[in-house]
């Protein structure tokens, strides 16, 4: 990032953060990133810190959190409370593993379904849509 004295522009930080120009819009909107004052010109310029704040939520959208919980680990970036940001993680891992186990019932129903489909003892024209029929 190539940072005038004065900041750079909003596409200088989306560029630099490997996001679009909305995303930072949006990111704003969420008040995950301090909209700053607009500078003579009429332009906003951001600095590092902007950059870093951008890459910090890409980084946790990455590793399963939401925006929500973003916020609240973005309220205690000092890292003075680390019971908190780890009791959000402990939260964000519990769904995570739920989610897991969903997915696994689910291959293991759609494994069973498509196994069906290549019985070639079947009595239905297609096991896995009268399958999905009498669970409707």
């Amino acid at each position: 990032m190539h940072e005038s004295p004065h900041g750079v522009t909003i596409g200088a930080l989306a560029a630099a953060a490997g996001v679009g120009v909305e995303t930072i819009r949006y990111y704003q909107r969420r008040r995950l990133l301090p909209e700053p004052a607009r500078a003579r010109g009429g332009v906003r310029r951001y600095g590092p810190a902007d950059v870093a704040r951008v890459r910090f939520v890409k980084s946790a959208q990455r590793t399963g959190f939401s925006l929500d919980e973003i916020a609240q680990l973005l309220q205690l970036e000092d890292g003075a409370q680390c019971a908190q940001a780890r009791a959000i993680a402990a939260h964000r891992l519990l769904d995570v593993r739920r989610r897991m186990a969903d997915l696994q019932r689910i291959e293991a129903a759609l494994a069973e379904l498509v196994g069906r489909c290549a019985d070639p003892r079947s009595r239905v024209a297609c096991p896995l849509i009268a399958s999905l029929q009498q669970a409707a």
